[in-house]
Parts: structure tokens; sequence; C-alpha cells
């Protein structure tokens, strides 16, 4: 398995354009949501508890986060935990409006990505390598974390790995 800097900094390969990282940053989150909330629609008995299908999205990425690393993956399982609780709300909701908040939520995100993506006049990482989607939500956490001058060790791996700081 590649490390935290190799994961981020391939992933970076694709997103030197300020423009393409700010479209990430409303994007990838609403992609995320959308995702929980269409998951948290199925509902499992585990061992006489009721979980959902968010809840199984949610445990499989907090471990994988938390294996590339302690802090970050505890901030995204953090932050995945809150997504999660707020999609279980839309879940309850009728049909109707649940996957109409789902499916736009969801194709808001890929076409603010794909604004992105024409910006930075590259593919997507995960046409090269599937992992990029779930790097996406963890590498838009590092950027945010860099933008707050924290992880700076971690910024610099990573330009080294993906080429000069984003123009």
């Amino acid at each position: 398995m590649k490390t935290l800097e190799q994961q981020l900094g391939n992933y970076g390969l694709y997103h030197r354009s300020k423009r393409n990282v700010l479209t990430h940053f409303f994007g990838i989150p609403m992609i995320v949501f959308a995702v929980l909330c269409l998951l948290a629609r199925i509902e499992l008995t585990f061992t006489g508890y009721e979980i959902n299908g968010a809840h199984v999205f949610i445990l499989a990425s907090g471990v994988y986060y938390l294996v590339l690393s302690l802090s970050l993956g505890l901030i995204m399982t953090a932050i995945l935990v809150v997504m999660g609780l707020a999609a279980t709300v839309i879940s309850k909701l009728s049909f109707h409006e649940w996957l109409i908040i789902s499916i736009s939520l969801f194709a808001i995100g890929w076409i603010l990505q794909f604004i992105g993506h024409y910006f930075e006049g590259k593919k997507p990482a995960f046409v090269d390598d599937i992992v990029g989607l779930i790097i996406g939500p963890l590498y838009v956490l590092a950027e945010a974390l860099f933008l707050l001058g924290l992880y700076r060790d971690l910024e610099q791996k990573i330009e080294t790995i993906s080429g000069s700081p984003k123009p």
C-alpha cells in the first residue's frame, strides 16, 4: 500500500490549479454527502443492531484513513460521522425528497469537479487510479489544513511529489 505522502502527492499531480482545488472544496464534500445519503437508506440488522450503508462506508473509509495517518484519519472520520448523522436524517425523508436531494447533490458535486478539471486541463485522478475516489476527500482536508498553516511538512512532501506549488 502506498504511503499517505505518495497517495496525496499522486492525487496532487492532477490538482495544480488553485481554481481546480477551489471547486474540489465544494464538489467533493457534496459528492461524499450525497453518497452517504444514498447509502443511509440501506438499512441492515447486524447482531441485533440497526445500521445502514452509510455506517459501513464510514467504518471502511475511516479504517483506511487511519491506516494512512492517525491524525488526519481521526479528523476525516469525525467529519464523516457528522456527515453520516446528517445523511441519516435525509434518508428518513420521503422517497421522493431523499432521492431529489441525494441525486442533486451528487450531480452538482460532479459538475463542479469537471469544471475544475476543465480549468486544470487534466482528467480527474481516479481515471488513472480508482483509489483517487477515496483519496479525494482526504486531499481536500489536507489542503484546508495547509491553508490554516498546519501540516507544513506534509505539504512540502506533497509538493515535491506533485511538482511546484499551485500557480
